[in-house]
């Protein structure tokens, strides 16, 4: 059963004369991670504002279609209730820092202060995230003296702590080195293990195909291809769309074009491994 879905949704920004979305659908179920993908401009951030109820009511423009959550009209749900079912992680981990907190321990309560929730509470989940976002030892560092890196694991760990249904990510590892864009990752996967619904805007498409259940790729406005990882990230229409397919599986289609034949094409090391093996 879907959390929150999409129903046939056309969006167009105040002042332009042409849709930014058009008629896009899709349904997102709890205890998956579903990566939204495509070329800069295709409309996944505005798709994101639209599932978060940024849109009409803060980006005005004109609305079309429904999103429905959890069976309810969004647009019935008020703003309270929206931010503690849905979270979002900005790109730019800047913009989401409160600015009014002088401590990572503090910043990441923030948002718990705010809903009332008793002290014992926010200090047992803070603890928890401290060392889930690896961020014990900033604990009492002013969030504005952290590298990028550092704020954009603060920032998510504080959209964590409100214990959202729904997390949105946009380009969460966009300020991180190599590892701690894995240690996000190993966040995500424990996400979905609490059976939250993750949408992750990403480019490194490596790890999207290795973590993400369902792939939404959008193109020019509209959801153009949607389904499992593999049935996505190995077609090859992708890459004639502007997109992006894993390294490993742009071998195996160069092979292909060449006329060779597998019963699989690969989407990591791994699998590609297994297959190299089988022709030895």
């Amino acid at each position: 059963m879907s959390v929150i879905e999409l129903k046939d949704i056309s969006y167009r920004y105040p002042l332009e004369k042409e849709d930014t979305i058009k008629n896009v659908s899709c349904k997102f179920e709890a205890g998956k991670v579903y990566g939204l993908i495509g070329e800069n401009g295709s409309g996944k951030t505005t798709i994101c504002n639209i599932i978060r109820g940024f849109i009409p009511s803060f980006y005005k423009g004109e609305l079309r279609g429904e999103v429905l959550l959890k069976d309810k009209k969004l647009e019935e749900y008020d703003y309270e209730d929206l931010a503690s079912i849905i979270g979002y992680s900005f790109q730019n981990p800047f913009t989401q820092i409160s600015g009014v907190k002088e401590t990572v321990y503090e910043e990441i309560a923030y948002g718990l202060e705010n809903l009332g929730v008793p002290r014992e509470e926010i200090i047992k989940r803070v603890e928890e995230l401290l060392d889930l976002f690896k961020l014990r030892e900033l604990a009492q560092k002013n969030p504005y003296e952290l590298s990028g890196g550092q704020k954009q694991r603060v920032a998510l760990a504080a959209v964590v702590a409100l214990d959202p249904e729904i997390i949105i990510m946009d380009e969460p590892t966009s300020q991180l080195d190599p590892k701690s864009t894995a240690d996000i990752f190993e966040i995500i996967d424990i996400l979905k293990k609490q059976k939250k619904v993750v949408i992750l805007v990403e480019h490194k498409i490596d790890l999207v195909a290795q973590y993400c259940d369902s792939i939404i790729f959008m193109h020019d406005g509209e959801c153009k291809l949607s389904g499992t990882a593999r049935e996505v990230l190995t077609n090859p229409k992708v890459l004639e769309m502007g997109g992006q397919l894993p390294q490993v599986t742009l071998y195996f289609l160069e092979r292909i074009k060449r006329g060779e034949k597998f019963d699989m094409i690969p989407l990591n090391v791994k699998e590609a491994y297994s297959i190299l093996k089988g022709e030895e």
